[in-house]
């Protein structure tokens, strides 16, 4: 795979015609799984291909159990100067729900070993409208965030996706869906007290501190030019969208 990608990069060095780039974002997966010398080929390959901005903001997607210090250390020493970890919650029966395999203090730990591995610009993601989960509950998930005193964090409403386990669950009637009211509640709790905390609501599902807004996601939305690479990516050059194969055996096989 990481072979495949990096022939991609170099295949599509001219699609961004040049232009200096300042936000570089490992995602789409789980990077974090990558080592040391893995991560570093792909940077490489990237700056040997790409002209890029000396302040560039470059972004690790991460899960909570796969961050220790030695990981953050090495990832600091390597360039990568945001993190964006998939925290998803603080309470130990939502991680279960969402069969995660972190718990609620692992999520904490990690995120205070990063601030102490150097990391000041650290991003979580958070999840609502869970089966179950009260707006008290949700009102503690911000608490236990706001405390960790991080710059960013995106919240996103749980979303039933066909021909998953949670859509059979409910089916099957096992597990009954959050009312609508109550999810439309957390989502009114969330902005109001982001606000009381000076976070931006500066995108649909991200809020930030000022001068903390993530450059990846705002691209988006200004309509910058984009160049996505690996299974599935989505590309952007300001006359069309492409979109690679999702498929990660075809994806290799066409990298070949």
């Amino acid at each position: 795979m990481l072979k495949s990608i990096k022939k991609e990069i170099k295949l599509r060095q001219s699609y961004l015609n040049g232009a200096s780039i300042s936000s570089i974002y490992f995602g789409g997966g789980t990077p974090s799984i990558l080592n040391k010398e893995e991560i570093i080929s792909l940077i490489e390959t990237i700056y040997n291909n790409f002209r890029i901005d000396p302040d560039a903001e470059i972004t690790l997607e991460c899960n909570p159990d796969d961050l220790n210090t030695k990981k953050l250390l090495e990832l600091k020493e390597i360039g990568i100067n945001r993190l964006s970890i998939g925290i998803q919650s603080f309470d130990d029966a939502d991680l279960k729900f969402m069969n995660r395999s972190h718990n609620a203090k692992e999520a904490l730990n990690c995120i205070q070993f990063a601030k102490e591995s150097g990391f000041d610009n650290i991003t979580i993601d958070l999840i609502y409208g869970l089966p179950n989960q009260s707006n008290e509950n949700w009102k503690k998930n911000l608490a236990r965030m706001l405390s960790l005193d991080i710059q960013h964090f995106s919240a996103y409403s749980l979303t039933v996706e066909p021909k998953t386990k949670l859509k059979h669950l409910i089916d099957k009637k096992l597990v009954t869906p959050l009312d609508d009211k109550i999810t439309v509640e957390h989502f009114n709790t969330l902005v109001e007290i982001a606000n009381e905390n000076n976070f931006v609501h500066y995108e649909i599902s991200n809020f930030g501190k000022e001068g903390f807004f993530s450059n990846h996601n705002s691209a988006y939305w200004k309509n910058k030019h984009y160049l996505g690479v690996g299974p599935s990516a989505h590309s952007f050059n300001g006359i069309s969208r492409q979109w690679n194969v999702a498929s990660n055996k075809h994806y290799i096989k066409k990298g070949k």
